[in-house]
């Protein structure tokens, strides 16, 4: 089996100059235990200016990055707290990730999202992105599984991701999960699993 990598991002908009302010990542490699990984990127690196506002509520960035979710005075004078509080920056997460990327496949929801803004992040740090050109997207997975194996109509669009999941059985994703990039990386794991009866050990 080929290492695969598991893969969400969190961002601040859906446009083409984006940038990913959460990454999660779970690497699958035969033989081996899954590893997690979850990175914030540090906020001065965000270009917060040129944000949608929507985007950043949907993955509830400012009750969950490291430097806005606690906005309270005392946070502010205390320059040890904040110093603590900040992400790691840009070019430091794109050199993590390119690294547990390389050669890999990724696996996600939708995953050319999460591609081209990591692709273009690394190559503005001067990285060459270099996982495999086959990207795997668990929901058209999910899709072609359940159209051979039960009578549903498949053809009804969008696919609703809470609906292919309770069609293969799976225990919702819990609230507090949704629409962060861990939860998000390790949702796609599931399906990915019931999907090619593959899995692999947290």
């Amino acid at each position: 089996m080929s290492r695969l990598v598991f893969i969400d991002t969190e961002t601040t908009s859906l446009r083409p100059d984006r940038r990913a302010w959460e990454i999660g990542a779970i690497v699958r490699e035969p033989g081996k235990d899954d590893h997690e990984w979850r990175w914030f990127v540090d906020s001065d690196d965000l270009d917060l200016g040129n944000a949608d506002p929507f985007a950043l509520k949907i993955g509830g960035f400012y009750g969950r990055h490291p430097a806005y979710m606690d906005d309270s005075p005392a946070a502010y004078r205390d320059r040890k707290t904040w110093d603590s509080v900040e992400g790691l920056t840009e070019g430091l997460v794109m050199r993590y990730v390119e690294m547990i990327t390389r050669g890999a496949h990724l696996v996600g929801a939708v995953p050319n999202f999460d591609a081209e803004v990591l692709a273009a992040r690394m190559r503005a740090h001067g990285l060459a992105p270099s996982w495999h050109y086959h990207l795997i997207d668990v929901e058209a997975l999910a899709v072609g599984y359940l159209a051979g194996v039960t009578e549903l109509d498949m053809t009804k669009l969008p696919w609703e991701s809470d609906w292919l999941t309770q069609q293969l059985g799976l225990p919702p994703v819990p609230a507090e999960d949704r629409h962060t990039a861990l939860g998000d990386a390790r949702w796609a794991r599931a399906i990915y699993d019931a999907v090619t009866g593959v899995g692999g050990a947290v």
